[in-house]
């Protein structure tokens, strides 16, 4: 049927004036879920292009007469430099319904036809070709609409807790391809991802004893099973069993490893998918994976395993000594074995309840921001709240640089919040010890940096945008700057003049092949600057 707003439509073909337009979407539920899953991957590409590449473009819309969607008045135009191409998105905060201008009149694309216009634009921009992450971003909005279809169809955990780790759709809102899955079918990864609320049991291994390496506590390993005379207990995340099974092989053939089960009751992943926490033990357990996830292929490094009791000790050390409630989540030590050191290798993270806040419920922050159900930034007085996560959050991770060289990757999937009974928050759990940073290994200014790039802008800026977003007039930066001018760090007080922040460069270090440990930075205007 030709469209009622087509020239040539008959007089059969139109609608009443005073009838309401049938929704295509609503009318076809392929399309609705799909359009829901361009909606979602479109978001985070969106923010790195016009972070990382865009330039704001102060001309008018190119025909303000073309057709487009209704209330398009609210939309932003930008420049590609590389193409010359013009973009205009709805929203900044989190950019939606993307256009491109073809010849004086809007095109609306598609996830598939942004990922183009992105590659295109990044090979003009960069003169270099990646086949890597276009594939990388189809395949993260091909996970989030397999995603949604599990939670369609899967009821949403009780526990508020596990709500908050487990509601990541989005994911990293500043990644081209948050969600990637490493390109397999979803039927081997599914039952493991945190955001479709899996819960599954831990594979249980024997390790012959002579074959056995491990430092630090690992005793809470023990208690999972039982393991036969001459062997040790090793839980395996049985993603990383199917992924590596067969250089296991030989293994298996010759004793240096025995089935012997599955642990009970079931474990379920974290935000940080191979991080699984197991509410009986109240434990949390980090296993390689060797799949690239956001830049890095997850697996737990030989590198980082050998200082990680060092690390840990460092800033163990530090939060003894802070005034407050703030507490380190200890990475206790590691247990693997010599003959398949990475991929077997499993770090055991404390719980959360010994120090926890009595009464209180912890939180991921990274949650808060994407939205949950029962999440307390709905209904919280915003200028109470804020003042309150603050006062939990900023003073542990600046004292622990000033007075102990500790740089916390205090981003928003680093960082717990615990609440009270009213929502507001009393307490800050800070966890990963692989991300930390010491001042003295690292130069003190690479390290502010790290840590204002983590905690300012990871952390607090999209914390206040979510708080803003929900309670219209809202200021965040009065009561940061208010408690960054009392801080006696010298950076801090830094910090309410600097004009600009470090922005990390997720699209280009991608798009370049750089390794995902080299952080690489743009500068934003600082929210905090003037008076």
């Amino acid at each position: 049927m030709p469209r009622p707003d087509r020239a040539d439509a008959t007089p059969a073909d139109a609608p009443r004036a005073d009838a309401p337009r049938a929704d295509p979407l609503r009318a076809d539920p392929l399309r609705a879920d799909a359009a829901r899953a361009d909606r979602y991957a479109s978001a985070p590409l969106l923010n790195c292009l016009l972070r990382e590449i865009a330039q704001p473009h102060p001309t008018a819309e190119p025909d303000p007469t073309a057709p487009s969607a209704p209330g398009s008045g609210d939309r932003t135009v930008f420049r590609l430099p590389g193409t010359g191409l013009l973009l205009r998105v709805r929203g900044l905060r989190r950019p939606a319904e993307p256009e491109v201008d073809a010849g004086g009149r809007w095109h609306r694309l598609d996830h598939a036809e942004l990922v183009k216009l992105v590659a295109e634009e990044l090979r003009a921009h960069t003169g270099l070709s990646s086949h890597e992450l276009p594939a990388e971003m189809a395949d993260s909005r091909d996970t989030v609409a397999a995603l949604l279809a599990a939670r369609d169809r899967t009821t949403v955990p009780d526990d508020p807790y596990r709500r908050s780790e487990q509601c990541l759709i989005t994911g990293h809102p500043y990644h081209p391809a948050p969600k990637a899955r490493g390109g397999g079918p979803a039927a081997g990864w599914l039952p493991f991802a945190p955001e479709a609320y899996a819960a599954f049991p831990l594979v249980l291994l024997g390790a012959r004893e002579d074959t056995v390496v491990e430092e630090g506590d690992t005793s809470a390993l023990d208690a999972l099973g039982e393991a036969p005379p001459g062997y040790r207990l090793l839980p395996a995340h049985p993603w990383q069993l199917d992924l590596v099974g067969p250089e296991l092989v030989d293994a298996f053939a010759d004793g240096r490893l025995i089935a012997i089960g599955t642990a009970a009751p079931d474990a379920w992943p974290t935000a940080a998918i191979r991080t699984v926490y197991a509410p009986e033990a109240d434990l949390f357990l980090k296993f390689s994976l060797d799949v690239r996830i956001t830049n890095d292929i997850r697996r737990l490094w030989r590198h980082d395993l050998l200082k990680l009791r060092r690390i840990d000790a460092a800033v163990t050390d530090a939060f003894a000594a802070l005034p407050g409630a703030a507490r380190w989540l200890n990475d206790r030590g590691y247990r693997t074995v010599d003959f398949a050191f990475e991929e077997l290798a499993v770090l055991v993270r404390d719980g959360l309840r010994p120090g926890l806040v009595p009464g209180a419920t912890p939180l991921l922050a990274a949650g808060l921001v994407e939205g949950f159900p029962g999440s307390p930034l709905e209904s919280a007085d915003p200028g109470a709240w804020w003042e309150a996560y603050l006062a939990q959050v900023v003073p542990p991770a600046l004292t622990a640089f000033a007075e102990h060289g500790v740089v916390l990757e205090a981003h928003l999937q680093n960082t717990l919040v615990a609440v009270d009974a009213g929502g507001l928050p009393v307490q800050a759990l800070f966890r990963d010890a692989e991300g930390v940073k010491l001042v003295g290994e690292v130069e003190r200014a690479a390290g502010w940096e790290r840590l204002v790039y983590c905690l300012v802008v990871n952390n607090l800026v999209e914390v206040a945008g979510a708080l803003a977003e929900r309670h219209r007039g809202f200021d965040p930066w009065p009561a940061l700057r208010r408690l960054l001018a009392g801080h006696p760090l010298p950076e801090a007080a830094g910090l309410l003049t600097a004009p600009t922040l470090p922005g990390k460069t997720n699209l280009l270090l991608r798009w370049t092949g750089a390794d995902g440990a080299d952080a690489r930075y743009l500068p934003l205007p600082n929210p905090l600057a003037g008076t």
